[in-house]
């Protein structure tokens, strides 16, 4: 009998051992060899080099050939594909939607890059308050501290996570072993934290954040989401506070943040992701106490390899049993299978 046929959809850098181990001996591994999007689609046809694939690990390093796994690339998979295996926290580059109604399950990489991330959102937060960033530019620039307001210590702030998943929990660990009072909003207050985590729900937002100094935003990208930080609820931060934005670009409104940094009401950012990556707003290039990185939330060694191999273990437990860990929750369901 045939072994099913994986596809490896983008780079594995760190688990080729693992590859082997985990899919070698029940499945036929066929790398995706594609330079663009027409020869990916060409290839799954029926005849095609990708015909019978059951099931896919997927790197968003693939997009840079194949663009996001929309409808169109969703459509285009035959019948017998029954499982993505997305390697990341955040799976906005598959469209879920067009998924569910083929049957097919997706699964993505939570808690592997929990670490990694909150320490970017950390350094933000750090850099931002004491202005480290403008502070380094200066002094590489030879005017050493010229241009720099007073910082301000972290224990004297008060830190409001927006969406206290795996990320953001272990940014509030963080900031709390700074002496920062420690603020929440998520959908459902969480009775696995300890009682410094102070929760407020939907009702109590706007008074969440007349409280909040710095605002770390931990929600995921969804139709939903976009915009959710906009206009209404940065003017409802303090004046003077700060954002940190390890999440997705496009869930704050970015010129509605621009607006903020121009008028005193934000008094700066600390951004990691922009909603047009690799493009930046050049109008944040303006403002000297504004730190930016260019998505490096999960840019270590031991994360890239902790999320390919979850990935890949996902594809496997499926290959396995039919089933797997790690669904979104999108398509979690009791008759999902």
């Amino acid at each position: 009998m045939a072994l099913p046929r994986v596809l490896i959809c983008g780079d594995i850098v760190w688990a080729h051992e693992e590859t082997q181990e985990l899919l070698g001996s029940i499945s036929k591994v066929i790398r995706m060899d594609s330079p663009d999007r027409a020869d990916f689609l060409n290839g799954l046809k029926p005849g095609g080099k990708y015909e019978g694939i059951v099931g896919i690990y997927r790197h968003n390093t693939s997009a840079d050939r194949l663009g996001i796994f929309d409808a169109k690339i969703i459509d285009a998979l035959s019948g017998s594909v029954k499982w993505i295996a997305h390697n990341g926290a955040g799976y906005d580059q598959i469209d879920i939607a067009a998924c569910k109604s083929k049957g097919i399950i997706v699964s993505n990489t939570p808690g592997a890059v929990d670490d990694a991330t909150a320490t970017t959102g950390l350094y933000l937060l750090i850099s931002t308050l004491r202005q480290f960033s403008k502070a380094e530019r200066n002094l590489r620039s030879g005017s050493w501290k010229s241009g720099l307001a007073p910082a301000h210590d972290p224990s004297t702030k008060t830190l409001a996570i927006l969406g206290l998943g795996g990320i953001g929990f272990r940014m509030a660990e963080m900031a709390h072993a700074l002496g920062m009072r420690i603020l929440y909003h998520s959908r459902h207050e969480r009775r696995d934290v300890p009682s410094w985590c102070e929760y407020f729900s939907v009702e109590k937002l706007d008074e969440m954040f007349a409280l909040t100094d710095v605002l770390s935003v931990h929600i995921p990208l969804k139709k939903e989401t976009e915009g959710a930080v906009g206009e209404k609820q940065i003017r409802a931060l303090k004046k003077g506070a700060i954002i940190v934005n390890t999440a997705r670009g496009k869930v704050i409104d970015e010129h509605a943040m621009i607006r903020a940094l121009e008028d005193g009401h934000l008094s700066a950012v600390g951004l990691d992701v922009y909603p047009n990556e690799p493009e930046v707003n050049p109008r944040l290039l303006e403002f000297p106490q504004v730190t930016l990185l260019p998505h490096m939330g999960t840019e270590t060694e031991e994360s890239q390899r902790k999320m390919e191999v979850r990935a890949l273990t996902n594809l496997r437990d499926y290959l396995t049993t039919g089933s797997g860990k790690d669904i979104v929750p999108e398509l979690q369901s009791k008759s999902r299978l």
